[in-house]
């Protein structure tokens, strides 16, 4: 009897490690300071957006 190939479940990032991520990856882009880019990310306004629902 063959056994069903399963996958265990993936997990999403936190919003913690992406803000990271994409500081780090800016900072070697531009040469600033990873944590200076990581206080400008957390501090940037609310998504322009947010209000409006995706189709599904």
């Amino acid at each position: 009897m063959l056994k069903a190939n399963t996958q265990p479940p993936i997990k999403k990032p936190s919003r913690k490690a992406l803000q990271r991520a994409v500081a780090s990856s800016t900072a070697v882009e531009t040469g600033r300071s990873v944590a200076a880019l990581e206080q400008s990310l957390q501090q940037a306004p609310a998504p322009r957006f947010a209000h409006v629902k995706l189709a599904r």
